[in-house]
């Protein structure tokens, strides 16, 4: 049987950057294959020219033992390959069923479109409301709409661009349940991801790429999350070094009975959270998403609205009616999860970016005029410090790859130095390598005195980085205690805890 899909010499270059040189792989029918990689390692390039997105430069792509042309993404779909995309094209405004209707290449009557989206989502185990308003629908759930969406051309390679990056446990587990299904019919499915055990636990075969070039393929049930991050970035990947008998100073930031108003009708308020982060020490939330994370975020950032003068201090001083340029004079910077349009700006340069949160503590504004040297010089300093793949400080947020521009935003706040730091997800969508390097610089910003907020869905990052741990659930936040006080099945019970109810 011939291979499913075959890559023969793609190679293609951008201005500056050989982003594919001379890769050669196949894809099996039926086959679960892992397209490895650092953040700029040529993956997502190459998945675009799978789907016709864009044109190589040179080489060969076969399908079904034939050499063919995909011009664009809709001959991609009339040969039967399919993409989900990591960052989801769905509008907000409309019904499940308008929005897979938008995306098909061919009009069909909508009664006879939501009968086969139901045959579909029986088939495959992905429940959902067709006539749904999206923007009642969480993260796992607007994801199911873009299977959907591919699964109804029948596709026999199916390409999923980093799906679990914003996805629960349970929801993972489903998603996984799903593709295994769809390989035993035959199709194959070519799966990017950084999340190394979740490699291990589905894929048959995995192809690693470092820069633009194909490095090894392999077994990934026959090697270790770690050999395979090894040869991602062609080096041995660095433990997080924590100094030795670190004591933590006085409290920092110190929150007592906070609480936020519900915002709309699916968000999750928090309920009476109260903690202390001292001096030297990282402190880590788990919990599943959905369970009040981005409303404790923004509560301490200032997005959202204080009631309560003495709910947040910094350093014995209330800081809980200030707004978040107050704050940030007054030592808290903060990262939130979403960093597409809310960390960032887009449109934005690099260096336009660095002076909307880093303006008043590093001196970019002088009687209100931009001091763009400075922008400068600290844009490239962060550029520089956290290996971010930029062209310079001009370039525009937009253009950075996703583990790219996670890394600026890392940095850009960490460089600061702020008295207290708090992060969502600080390593979402970046290689292991790029991981472990955030990772080191949030314990040498604790080391130096800083206090950190660290609020994860990885629990294997808060228990590496973490001296403390708290659990979250339905808004409510469990009490904080020492991380070697915690077996992985209390934090577990923790974050299913009981709806509603305190998980203390």
């Amino acid at each position: 049987m011939p291979n499913r899909l075959e890559l023969r010499g793609i190679t293609k270059q951008f201005p500056g950057v050989l982003a594919n040189d001379h890769v050669s792989f196949a894809v099996k029918p039926g086959e679960i294959h892992a397209l490895l990689g650092e953040n700029g390692a040529g993956k997502s390039t190459l998945v675009k020219m799978i789907y016709g997105i864009m044109q190589p430069d040179s080489g060969e792509i076969r399908w079904n033992g034939e050499p063919v042309l995909v011009p664009n993404p809709k001959a991609a779909r009339r040969l039967g390959i399919g993409m989900v995309f990591q960052h989801f094209s769905l509008f907000e405004a409309l019904t499940v069923l308008e929005n897979i209707a938008l995306g098909m290449d061919a009009k069909i009557p909508s009664r006879e479109l939501e009968a086969r989206i139901r045959e579909v989502m029986q088939t495959y185990g992905l429940l959902l409301d067709p006539h749904r308003t999206v923007a009642t629908l969480s993260v796992g759930e607007r994801q199911r709409i873009e299977i959907v969406r591919a699964l109804l051309l029948n596709p026999k390679l199916l390409i999923m661009d980093e799906p679990t990056s914003v996805l629960t446990p349970q929801e993972v587990d489903q998603l996984f349940t799903v593709l295994r299904q769809l390989a035993s019919e035959g199709c194959s499915i070519l799966y990017i991801s950084h999340k190394l055990h979740e490699i291990k636990a589905l894929c048959d075969t995995a192809t690693i790429l470092r820069g633009g070039k194909l490095v090894d393929t392999c077994d990934p049930k026959a090697e270790t999350s770690r050999s395979m991050a090894e040869k991602m970035i062609g080096t041995g990947l660095k433990d997080i070094i924590k100094p030795e008998g670190r004591r933590f100073g006085e409290p920092k930031l110190v929150v007592n009975g906070l609480t936020t108003r519900k915002t709309g009708d699916f968000d999750v308020p928090v309920t009476d959270v109260s903690f202390t982060v001292r001096s030297g020490e990282i402190l880590g939330i788990a919990g599943v998403a959905g369970n009040g994370q981005n409303a404790l975020l923004d509560a301490l950032s200032g997005e959202l609205k204080g009631e309560e003068r003495e709910a947040i201090s910094i350093d014995g001083r209330a800081i809980g009616l200030m707004d978040t340029t107050e704050r940030r004079r007054h030592g808290l910077c903060a990262v939130p999860e979403e960093r597409n349009g809310h960390a960032a700006v887009g449109d934005f340069s690099l260096s336009d970016n660095s002076v909307l949160t880093a303006r008043d503590r590093l001196g970019m504004v002088m009687l209100g005029l931009i001091n763009s040297g400075a922008a400068n010089t600290y844009t490239g300093k962060v550029i520089a410090d956290f290996a971010v793949k930029a062209l310079g400080p001009a370039a525009t947020a937009g253009s950075l790859s996703g583990g790219n521009l996670q890394k600026y935003i890392m940095g850009r706040e960490i460089l600061q130095k702020p008295t207290v730091l708090v992060v969502s997800q600080p390593t979402w969508g970046v290689d292991a390598g790029a991981a472990a390097a955030i990772h080191q610089a949030l314990v040498n910003l604790a080391t130096a005195g800083s206090a950190i907020v660290v609020i994860s869905q990885d629990l294997d990052e808060l228990r590496a980085l973490s001296d403390t741990l708290a659990v979250i659930n339905m808004g409510r936040l469990s009490a904080s205690r020492p991380l070697g006080d915690f077996s992985v099945e209390e934090i577990g019970l923790l974050m299913g805890g009981v709806h509603g109810e305190e998980a203390a």
